[in-house]
């Protein structure tokens, strides 16, 4: 029997681990954590439960679904999607729809975006789409960029928009452009299938964190062990050939096969014999922090998004959740509601240094600010820090993973999957496929599957949506390249 190693408890590493104990393989999962999740963990908070912001689930993938439902079977509800941006005191739909963002903006205003989007959609000037801001521009317009993707973009990545990478825009809102989100609105969403654009998601009881719990309690039951508060600190390797981990206690247990969901630029530090192109390649990428402060809100009626983008100049915090508009199961006979605020940050900038009480303080001084609460009283704060939550899509990140890549694929036995591990900005259900594929090649002794070349948009058999009977809308495609 081969015994498998796998880092981190995510989406992906929980997945992977999964589906290896029920082909018959003994599996070790090391987490780090008190409770597996990894960034998809739920928490119980003053009688109610929160997940680490906003984690909606979505894929038209048919094999990501069916293990979605294997794994949740009918413990989950639907939950209609209503997410805006708050700017300047106004509520923008987020996808934009365009009718109601140029009624709110103005007439003046609106005639500006207008004829921005025009100099590019209508007069076809053509525009590089290498950076951030640049691709939003071609497809919006410099306006709209300037009031709808700017400040946000610049509060998570601590960049500017002109050294942010065009992937974070092409994998976040893909192939949407003005014209495509004028199209949905008078077509009232008929027929879309756009992860940017979906208005409806399945969501599990219990909070995000219960597929993973139920994934390790099925591990378990197939003799798989669960080790959490594991801190791995290194990978141990015989030339070339991964033979097990090095834990932070000192033990070094031994295994056929690591899969890896730990910072991709911690893995490699641990390796040996890198060369001094791989070390500058680590040393040129970066994650970036995430702080969430959560707020008890002695009110049940505050607002009706499932979470809102501030766009408020002023406002440090980047994107509320209101977790009394996901399920009923997570505020159960509460007459409180919980907000998250996020905020995003370096470990050198100031805010991540601040203690727990400075930043309760400053997020109560920003919700009150904004006047999202009413007025209402908030009689509970806690923070929870979040290090090296997003890789950092900076220009010419990918000419740095390039030989992080060629070292690494010399290692027999080692996978390098998930948001962390392949240094990929994925949603939840891009890590599950990362994690189904990983277990596959192990399975087929051989590497079926290039894992680094997974897309989000990648389609492999048949496509298919969650509804509340199930799955549906299935249709053959043809495989993506």
């Amino acid at each position: 029997m081969k015994h498998v190693a796998v880092i981190g408890a995510g989406p992906a590493g929980m997945t992977a681990a999964y589906q290896l104990s029920k082909a018959g393989y003994s599996v070790d999962v090391f987490e780090a954590d008190s409770q597996v999740g990894g960034l998809s963990k739920s928490l119980s908070l003053w009688n109610q439960t929160v997940d680490l912001g906003p984690h909606r689930y979505f894929s038209n993938e048919k094999r990501i679904n069916e293990l979605w439902l294997e794994v949740v079977k009918k413990d989950y509800v639907m939950v209609d999607r209503l997410t805006r941006i708050f700017y300047k005191n106004r509520f923008f739909f987020y996808p934009l729809k365009p009718f109601d963002a140029l009624l709110k903006l103005g007439i003046w205003e609106a005639i500006r975006c207008v004829l921005s989007y025009g100099k590019y959609a209508v007069f076809k000037k053509p525009i590089e789409t290498d950076t951030f801001d640049r691709w939003v521009t071609s497809r919006f317009g410099k306006r709209l960029f300037e009031i709808f993707f700017k400040t946000y973009s610049e509060k998570l990545w601590g960049l500017n928009c002109e050294q942010i990478d065009a992937d974070f825009a092409s994998q976040r809102i893909k192939g949407l452009t003005l014209f495509g989100a004028i199209w949905n609105a008078l077509s009232a969403g008929k027929g879309n299938k756009h992860k940017t654009l979906v208005d409806r998601f399945a969501y599990p009881i219990g909070g995000t964190g219960a597929v993973y719990q139920k994934m390790a309690d099925h591990i378990e039951e197939n003799g798989g062990k669960i080790r959490l508060k594991s801190r791995i600190v290194g990978v141990n390797t015989l030339q070339k050939k991964v033979t097990g981990l090095k834990l932070a206690d000192g033990s070094e247990p031994v295994f056929d096969h690591v899969i890896s969901t730990m910072p991709l630029t911690h893995l490699v530090n641990s390796l040996p014999s890198k060369p001094k192109l791989v070390e500058d390649a680590v040393a040129s990428l970066s994650f970036r922090n995430t702080i969430l402060v959560y707020l008890e809100v002695q009110n049940k009626d505050l607002f009706p998004d499932n979470w809102l983008y501030v766009h408020t100049p002023g406002i440090k915090c980047g994107r509320v959740t209101n977790f009394r508009n996901w399920s009923k199961d997570l505020y159960k006979s509460s007459a409180a509601s919980i907000l998250c605020m996020e905020y995003w940050c370096n470990d050198t900038d100031e805010i991540w240094q601040l203690g727990n009480e400075q930043l309760g303080r400053l997020a109560q001084e920003e919700i009150i600010k904004t006047g999202l609460t009413k007025d209402s009283k908030i009689s509970n704060t806690y923070v929870v820090r979040v290090p090296r939550s997003y890789p950092v899509y900076k220009v010419g990140y990918k000419s740095h993973l390039e030989p992080i890549i060629d070292f690494l694929d010399q290692f027999d036995s080692l996978i390098p999957i998930g948001r962390y591990g392949s240094f990929k900005y994925n949603n939840q259900d891009h890590s599950i496929l990362m994690g189904l594929l990983a277990a596959e090649n192990i399975i087929a002794g051989k590497k079926i599957h290039d894992l680094w070349n997974i897309n989000t948009d990648d389609s492999y058999q048949e496509e298919s949506t969650i509804d509340e009977t199930g799955l549906s809308s299935q249709r053959e495609l043809t495989p993506a390249h």
